[in-house]
């Protein structure tokens, strides 16, 4: 597959969102909000049960997606359009 510009800095852009975290943990998106407030906000929640496990397999597959994407473009001449 050609590597194109546009679809490249969007695979370098791709980031890990609230949503792909609730998914995972089969939580809601608020729950994750919650969880991250302040020590002393008044909605602040614990994180859900297995939340470390889940960030590892986000930060996993993340860290595959962008050697994947380093190893294509180092295989790519130089100027490439």
């Amino acid at each position: 597959m050609a590597l194109d510009f546009r679809a490249t800095i969007e695979a370098l852009f791709d980031r890990v969102r609230i949503e792909d975290l609730a998914e995972e943990l089969d939580c809601s998106p608020q729950s994750i909000k919650q969880a991250r407030l302040a020590d002393d906000a008044r909605g602040l929640r614990s994180p859900p049960p297995g939340w470390e496990a889940a960030a590892a397999r986000l930060a996993k597959r993340k860290a595959e997606h962008f050697r994947r994407l380093a190893e294509r473009l180092a295989a790519r001449p130089e100027g490439g359009r």
